[in-house]
């Protein structure tokens, strides 16, 4: 088996692991992917994980990979809010939310961080697709709800206005309804005066 025939098999995969190899080529032997990585062809992401080298670097293929490195996880917290446009500028670190103990990655493709939630908080994301592929991402609720919910100093309108987030958008893709449905669902005190402080400057700056 040469690269050639590796390549043509593998390339459907934005990401693909050592199991994905054996699974397509039984008995594959390990030293050609440090052969490859030499000679420039593929870059290891961490572990068992590798992409091609010619790969270019979206947003989606970056969710994506997020969700690959160490799953179960979805993107959340700032990555969600600036895809959905609440934070107005980009953010340099891909953030997701996992069950798993919060752990972060620094890879050739970025660097991804990830905080735990335990399993009963794990829900509101939704499946995007994105080239015959899909990644888990938060909805803009839930973005919302685990931000508030996993940071601590956000506890005055001062905090809030301190995140720059866009009111606009809030507004336009919140659903109150779903937000308030979600907030009843965790049932968290904290999160609850978080909620109503983030309503509260929101009142302020849209009257």
């Amino acid at each position: 088996m040469n690269y050639i025939e590796f390549s043509n098999t593998l390339k459907q995969f934005p990401v693909f692991s050592v199991r994905e190899i054996e699974k397509h080529f039984p008995g594959f032997d390990n030293r050609r992917l440090v052969e490859w990585q030499e000679k420039g062809y593929i870059k290891k992401l961490r572990n068992r994980y590798y992409y091609f080298s010619d790969r270019t670097f979206t947003e989606s293929f970056l969710f994506y990979t997020s969700n690959k490195l160490y799953s179960p996880s979805y993107v959340s917290l700032e990555s969600a809010l600036s895809h959905y446009g609440i934070i107005p500028e980009g953010v340099f670190q891909i953030t997701s939310c996992t069950t798993r103990k919060t752990n972060s990655f620094a890879t050739p493709a970025g660097s991804f961080s990830y905080r735990h939630l335990k399993p009963a908080l794990f829900f509101g994301y939704q499946l995007e697709e994105w080239d015959d592929h899909c990644y888990a991402i938060a909805e803009p609720e839930k973005a919302l709800i685990d931000y508030l919910y996993l940071h601590h100093d956000v506890n005055e309108p001062e905090d809030i206005e301190a995140l720059r987030w866009n009111s606009h958008v809030i507004e336009q893709r919140i659903s109150m309804e779903k937000l308030l449905s979600y907030e009843a669902y965790i049932n968290s005190d904290v999160l609850s005066r978080r909620l109503k402080t983030l309503t509260t400057f929101l009142d302020a700056v849209t009257s």
